[in-house]
């Protein structure tokens, strides 16, 4: 089987300060560091022919489109039932990463820092007890325990941001996890106000689309022109892998730093209430031993029955992986140890994350 050669840092970077660098284990000896070394040698490249099982079986569960890049370089490129390269197809809520990546551009730019309270920027909610104690990394890996509310979604709403601050807490903050809407509708609301006059979408498109070289995005906007930002992006494959690319960066998009790389670990954290999801990111992080997951018939759960508890996406795939997820399996997955992208499009129907990982990385008999 070929080998990719694994060269950190590019320019003869000494295996120790590399693997503090990505570890952020200042204390880490030489030996850990060959060790690594030694592991991520072994790295196997993605085969163009087990792409092509997998874009089988997308296929006939409704994909259309697959694209696989590693190293740079696009190993495998389908489509299927109507796709194509330069057609846009809805990845509905992965459209959360890319705001998630404007949160941590905000907290660069010194606008906010996740661990303040979102009260003391929407002081409506100084007097409320459960409110007033809720932080902005809250609100992006939505444990703030605010009610989802999907009904926001609902184009006749007038003020969507008005309507999400006044929404009822279900339980203590950082106590669930709550996946809707809601958290990322009020965190647009603090940004709106952090910003003064300037918008929130022309900051968005300053800072991260406009700098991923992706326009004439859909935002979904109320009657006041407050942005969706839970949903709402039509994307290409390809431009869907940009934000992919800006993961296996560190941060950097094309030679251009939209995100410190220190900043950007954030979203890859998983929380106490679950430790599958980050900060607008899902986690592979408790593979190879977790309970493999169907994420979105999860959600489709009450929140109270959803068991979070060791999911993981693919005991299969690499732990560090990570994904942009959307309705009727849009998926963008990430994987830095393997330096792969890999999306996939299509129409809702039976699907399995699991299988089609193990077939794209040559695991499946």
């Amino acid at each position: 089987m070929p080998v990719v050669t694994f060269a950190p840092g590019g320019s003869g970077e000494p295996p120790l300060p590399f693997f503090r660098r990505l570890t952020g284990d200042r204390c880490a000896s030489p030996i850990f560091a060959l060790l690594f070394l030694i592991s991520a040698s072994a790295v196997a490249e993605i085969r163009p022919s087990d792409c092509a099982r997998a874009a089988q079986y997308s296929e006939r569960k409704r994909g259309v489109s697959m694209l696989v890049m590693q190293n740079g370089q696009t190993v495998f490129e389908h489509y299927a039932n109507g796709g194509s390269a330069t057609g846009r197809w809805p990845i509905f809520s992965g459209t959360k990463s890319f705001w998630g990546i404007a949160a941590l551009v905000a907290v660069h730019d010194g606008l906010l820092k996740l661990d303040d309270f979102v009260s003391d920027t929407i002081a409506e909610w100084k007097s409320d007890p459960r409110k007033s104690q809720i932080t902005i990394r809250q609100l992006l890996n939505q444990t703030d325990g605010i009610e989802g509310a999907s009904r926001l979604q609902r184009a006749s709403i007038r003020d969507r941001n008005a309507m999400a601050i006044w929404l009822p807490t279900l339980a203590e903050p950082g106590a669930a996890f709550i996946y809707g809407p809601s958290h990322l509708q009020i965190f647009s609301e603090l940004l709106r106000r952090k910003l003064g006059g300037r918008g929130t979408i022309a900051y968005f498109e300053e800072h991260v689309s406009d700098r991923l070289r992706i326009g004439h995005l859909n935002y979904k906007k109320d009657r006041r022109g407050n942005p969706l930002p839970a949903t709402g992006f039509e994307l290409t494959a390809r431009e869907w892998a940009r934000l992919g690319e800006l993961v296996l960066g560190s941060g950097s998009y094309r030679g251009h730093q939209i995100v410190p790389a220190n900043l950007l670990r954030e979203a890859f954290a998983g929380s106490q209430a679950n430790l599958s999801y980050g900060l607008t990111f899902w986690l592979n992080q408790q593979a190879p031993n977790g309970r493999e997951v169907d994420m979105e018939r999860m959600l489709d759960l009450p929140w109270q029955n959803a068991q979070w508890t060791d999911a993981c996406i693919c005991k299969d795939a690499p732990a560090d992986m990570v994904v942009a997820l959307g309705s009727g399996y849009q998926r963008l997955f990430v994987i830095p140890s393997l330096k792969a992208i890999i999306v996939r499009q299509g129409s809702n129907a039976k699907f399995s994350d699991a299988h089609f990982l193990r077939l794209v990385l040559g695991r499946e008999g």
